[in-house]
């Protein structure tokens, strides 16, 4: 199977990688961010944090519980493909606060891998977050 953990070393490597090839882009309040193929949820997690302490992003939303609901709700996204998996990610990722238990719209149980290879990951995608 394909269930490897992504060492948290690794997950901050790539996640400052995606902002040295997409500078300010956690500074961005209407940017998004997906894991089509959640396991652990540390990579959400780590994308989350740093939106989280982005001071533009503080300055749009001083109030931390805004924040913190402004960046669930409108900014990552994630799918995982078992039922298993998505509650490990998900309490991973809201774990930190009871109140953020319910943020829980932009996270979804759905097999991305197997919608790519049968060339409807877009639709499911679509279907799952309403875009």
């Amino acid at each position: 199977n394909n269930q490897i953990y992504t060492p948290r070393w690794v997950v901050k490597k790539m996640v400052d990688l995606l902002e040295e090839n997409n500078p300010g882009c956690f500074d961005d309040p209407a940017a998004t961010f997906a894991d089509l193929y959640m396991k652990s949820g540390l990579y959400i997690t780590e994308i989350v944090k740093r939106l989280y302490r982005s001071e533009k992003i503080k300055a749009a939303f001083p109030d931390d519980k805004m924040r913190i609901r402004h960046i669930l709700r409108e900014q990552v996204f994630g799918m995982a493909p078992t039922r298993i998996i998505y509650l490990i990610a998900t309490n991973y990722i809201l774990g930190f606060d009871p109140e953020l238990k319910c943020e829980t719209k932009n996270f979804v149980q759905a097999d991305a891998a197997d919608a790519a290879k049968r060339g409807t990951l877009k639709r499911l995608v679509d279907e799952s977050f309403g875009k």
